[in-house]
């Protein structure tokens, strides 16, 4: 056997799911960001018939875009967003204490609902797989937003949108300028 394949092995990626089955995902972030930037409230449950709208938060600029398309969606279907935010945390930090400080986070979005033109919630999840959290969150079907870069290559948006149309979601893809 070469001694790189060992180091492939030491250093190839492996799933610990085993161990952190219970913590695997928590939902820490669960508000109504009204447009006109007010303090956050929180989620007043709505009927369950209304239509659902999914925006994925991939990047700033890119949310932004597809806040944009899915409000555009929303008014003419009269659906809600919500916009997810799986926040990935590495596994030597505990789940209950992300790098990025959930403060941070709240003001963050509380300046891209000021840019929606409609109201949205936001759930921000903290979590050890993003692609797993979206599965577990969200429902058979759901109609999903992501927004990416135009490039010739598929980037991480694209492989996101690609997976969530293979679970079976109805995905658009809509490109920042």
């Amino acid at each position: 056997m070469n001694s790189s394949w060992l180091l492939y092995d030491f250093f190839r990626a492996f799933s610990l799911r085993w161990v952190v089955e219970d913590e695997e995902m928590l939902l820490v972030f669960n508000r109504s960001l009204k447009t006109d930037s007010t303090w956050p409230e929180t989620a007043v449950q709505e009927p369950e018939s209304k239509l659902n709208i999914t925006v994925v938060f991939t990047s700033v600029d890119a949310t932004i875009t597809a806040l944009k398309e899915a409000g555009t969606l929303a008014e003419s279907l009269g659906a809600r967003i919500t916009l997810v935010v799986p926040q990935i945390v590495p596994y030597p930090l505990p789940l209950t204490s992300p790098p990025v400080l959930l403060d941070f986070q709240e003001n963050r979005f509380r300046e891209i609902a000021a840019l929606s033109p409609v109201d949205i919630t936001v759930q921000l999840f903290l979590c050890r797989d993003g692609l797993e959290t979206l599965r577990k969150v969200l429902k058979p079907h759901s109609l999903v937003v992501v927004g990416g870069r135009k490039r010739f290559w598929p980037t991480l948006a694209k492989r996101l949108a690609r997976r969530l149309r293979s679970a079976g979601h109805e995905v658009i893809f809509t490109e920042e300028n």
